[in-house]
């Protein structure tokens, strides 16, 4: 099978297993990311997540991931839900991302057959699979690609389908033909740096992760500042705002995947959440992404966020 052949076969079989593209770029040193990642770090941009500042050197370089890497795939995979009540009503909010099983698991799952199906036909390839995993600056490797751009929210937007969608990525000891970029579309367009309520999009593509709701009700460990807690409502894990008010998702459709229909506890209230037990969490978060921040953050982002204010 030629370089040619091997990369349309990667690019068939992803599509086959529910990916939306996979897209490919030449395994290299990061260098125009280099200067921006040593600047976000000294800044304390990535505020309480400490394990971003390990491992500088395998985020630039994906070769010391993978010895002999050639080509960094990165594919996107749509989580977007059909509209429904749950984002109606002043119930606590969950981040859609979340409503199903855990991405982790599910989009992994994919890679490893997608990983499977290229050694078939191509034969031995020595290669690791990727998502949210690791020391991987995904949204670089999928701006290079041409997945899509790097928008101003810091997330990576696509024409025809917007933002909703998981990133993964194979990295990969075959010599595939890489994809060229794709021009940023964001123009002159701020609505997301206008509508985040803490701010914390403090230039376009840089966030200040100390303000973001997402950062705070998903990764912060103690109380929550207080100038935060009263931008919450109605988040209590994660935080769309930014997406939802980007155009580009307007251009958003529905998922296929069966996983991630909506669990039972993305309608919970927030007397649900305030009488929930450790027990009653694990039965219904079970397979979760947000089992992994526990009940405990869950109630304190839930007292933060409506304290004494209860929906209608």
């Amino acid at each position: 099978m030629t370089r040619s052949e091997a990369t349309s076969f990667l690019k068939r079989e992803a599509l086959r297993l529910g990916f939306m593209e996979a897209r490919v770029a030449q395994a290299d040193f990061l260098a125009d990311e280099a200067p921006r990642l040593e600047a976000w770090l000294a800044q304390g941009l990535h505020g309480s997540m400490r394990y971003m500042e390990n491992h500088f050197d395998k985020r630039l370089d994906p070769r010391k991931l993978v010895p002999g890497a050639k080509s960094v795939v990165s594919l996107a995979f749509n989580y977007y839900p059909e509209p429904s009540a749950l984002e109606e009503g002043g119930r606590p909010r969950v981040a859609r991302y979340a409503y199903g099983e855990d991405y982790h698991r599910v989009v992994k799952d994919r890679l490893f057959e997608l990983l499977d199906s290229l050694r078939s036909a191509v034969g031995p390839i020595e290669g690791r699979c990727f998502v949210d995993s690791a020391p991987v600056l995904e949204r670089a490797w999928a701006e290079r690609s041409g997945l899509g751009w790097v928008g101003k929210n810091s997330l990576v937007l696509r024409k025809n389908s917007g933002s909703y969608f998981f990133l993964a990525e194979l990295i990969l000891d075959c010599d595939l033909v890489p994809d060229l970029p794709v021009a940023d579309h964001c123009g002159t367009c701020t609505r997301c740096l206008d509508a985040c309520p803490t701010q914390a999009i403090v230039a376009p593509k840089v966030v200040d992760s100390a303000r973001c709701i997402s950062h705070a009700t998903i990764e912060l460990h103690g109380a929550l500042p207080r100038e935060m807690a009263g931008a919450l409502n109605p988040w209590v894990f994660g935080c769309d705002i930014c997406q939802e008010v980007c155009p580009w998702n307007r251009h958003a459709t529905a998922h296929h995947e069966p996983k991630f229909a909506p669990g039972t506890w993305v309608t919970w209230s927030i007397n649900d959440w305030e009488q929930a037990s450790e027990a009653a969490f694990t039965e219904a978060f079970g397979k979760s992404a947000a089992a992994r921040t526990g009940l405990e953050r869950i109630q304190r982002n839930v007292a933060a966020a409506f304290g004494d204010r209860k929906p209608t």
